[in-house]
C-alpha cells in the first residue's frame, strides 16, 4: 500500500513539474498598427493601414520559439487618407470587404535567429486564398508597468497580392503596373500579458 501511495505520489510530481505554464498576450490596439505600402505610377509609393485588427500569441517557452500566433485584419477598415481609394480597395478589384470581410494569419513556427530577431512562419488567408508566408520579426522585450507586463515586436514581410486574387493591374504604356504587385506589410504590436 505504501508503494503504491509512493508511486502515485512521484507520478503526481513528475506531472507537476513536467507542466509548462503557457503565458498569453493580447494585441494592444490603441498602441500597434498594420500598415502597408505597395508602388504606384512605378516611380512612387502608396501607403495605408488598417484600423481594425486583432491578434494574440501563446508561448510557453521564455526565449518564444514555440510561440503561436493568431491575427485577424478587417478588410473594410482600410485607410489610405483618401475615401475615393479606399471605396476602390474594398471592391472586388481589391479586397472585395462584403464577400471576405476577413485577412487572417495563423502562424506554424517561430524560429530565433539570434538576438532579437525571428522568422515567423504561417499561412496568410486573404480573400479565401491562403499562402504559407514568413515574416522578418524584431521582439523590442518585455516590461513591467506597474498595471501589467508589456512585449513589442515588429514584423515585416512582402507579398504578391495577385497570387491573392487582388487583380485590378492595368499596365502602362511605358511599362510596369499603375499599381505594383508586390505589397510590403509592416505590423507594429504593443501586447499585454493576460492577467
Amino acid at each position: 500500500m505504501k508503494k503504491q501511495l509512493f508511486n502515485l505520489a512521484a507520478f503526481l510530481l513528475l506531472g507537476v513539474s513536467g507542466a509548462v505554464a503557457q503565458t498569453t498576450w493580447k494585441v494592444d490596439k490603441a498602441h500597434s498598427n498594420v500598415k502597408f505600402a505597395v508602388s504606384h505610377m512605378v516611380v512612387s509609393e502608396v501607403e495605408g493601414s488598417f484600423r481594425m485588427f486583432d491578434g494574440s500569441l501563446v508561448a510557453s517557452k521564455a526565449d518564444l520559439s514555440d510561440a503561436k500566433v493568431n491575427f485577424s485584419v478587417d478588410v473594410a477598415s482600410v485607410n489610405t487618407d483618401n475615401e475615393k481609394r479606399d471605396g476602390h480597395l474594398k471592391s472586388d478589384d481589391f479586397f472585395n470587404a462584403e464577400k471576405f470581410p476577413k485577412m487572417s494569419f495563423v502562424s506554424k513556427s517561430m524560429k530565433p535567429l539570434g538576438g532579437n530577431k525571428y522568422a515567423l512562419t504561417g499561412d496568410l488567408t486573404l480573400r479565401d486564398v491562403t499562402k504559407t508566408v514568413t515574416f522578418d520579426v524584431t521582439y523590442g522585450g518585455q516590461i513591467n508597468t506597474g498595471r501589467g507586463v508589456k512585449a513589442g515586436f515588429k514584423a515585416k514581410t512582402t507579398i504578391d497580392r495577385l497570387t491573392y486574387g487582388l487583380k485590378y493591374a492595368p499596365a502602362l504604356e511605358t511599362g510596369g503596373l499603375a499599381v505594383g504587385k508586390d505589397v510590403d506589410i509592416t505590423v507594429l504590436l504593443e501586447m499585454d500579458q493576460a492577467k
